[in-house]
């Protein structure tokens, strides 16, 4: 996040502070990447198993 564009009567040392104030209320930026983004394949089997569970507990008894 570079920040507002600076005013030509700023100098370096209230650019700086106004950078300090906005990256203390909106942080400095998002990570590069999150766990969502990672490919964890145990964590995608053991979604798969609770899913087919869930479908076997909802099938009516005259189905099974």
């Amino acid at each position: 996040m570079s920040g507002p564009p600076p005013q030509p009567d700023d100098d370096a040392a209230a650019r700086a502070a106004r950078r300090r104030r906005l990256e203390e209320i909106f942080g400095t930026g998002l990570p590069d990447q999150t766990a969502d983004d990672l490919d964890d394949p145990g964590r995608e089997a053991d979604e798969k198993k609770r899913t087919e569970e869930w479908l076997r507990r909802q099938v009516p008894p005259h189905h099974g």
